[in-house]
């Protein structure tokens, strides 16, 4: 997952999933949720919702279709931005939001748990990770935690 944090809240996730598709190559599923108008309770992290940081009244939170829209021209804008002129441009926006990216990590694998210090992204975006006894790792899939409290 890739959450996106207002005040170091969680406000809103990404989860991709792949694999090998039955008829050859692969596919692939991506979900969005946003927290519009309500911020859950009871989660690993602190949450928070888009109406707290907008309007500060959650009385007059985005509806439902006008977070779908604006989510799907900004989609749109950065796809148009990707195809035109490569990754790299969506890559340095995405670091340059990543609050966390050079400092305390946790990484949750499917088989492992690994805690460190992060050093950036490599080219395709897979996050760098220096773990305590020195070596790199190159995470490219996983559930991530920049913080002292992964």
């Amino acid at each position: 997952p890739n959450d996106v944090l207002l005040d170091g809240r969680k406000s809103s996730g990404i989860l991709i999933e792949s694999g090998p598709a039955p008829s050859g190559g692969l596919w692939l599923a991506v979900g969005v949720g946003v927290n519009l108008s309500h911020a859950p309770e009871g989660t690993e992290r602190p949450t928070t919702c888009i109406a707290e940081h907008l309007r500060h009244d959650v009385a007059a939170a985005p509806s439902m279709e006008e977070g779908a829209k604006a989510l799907a021209e900004t989609f749109d804008a950065w796809l148009e931005r990707w195809t035109r002129l490569g990754f790299q441009p969506v890559l340095d926006a995405w670091v340059a939001r990543t609050p966390g990216l050079f400092g305390p990590c946790t990484a949750r694998l499917s088989h492992e748990t690994l805690s460190g210090i992060a050093d950036g992204v490599e080219a395709d975006g897979a996050l760098r990770l220096k773990l305590p006894d020195g070596s790199l790792r190159v995470i490219s899939a996983g559930d991530v935690f920049f913080g002292e409290a992964a």
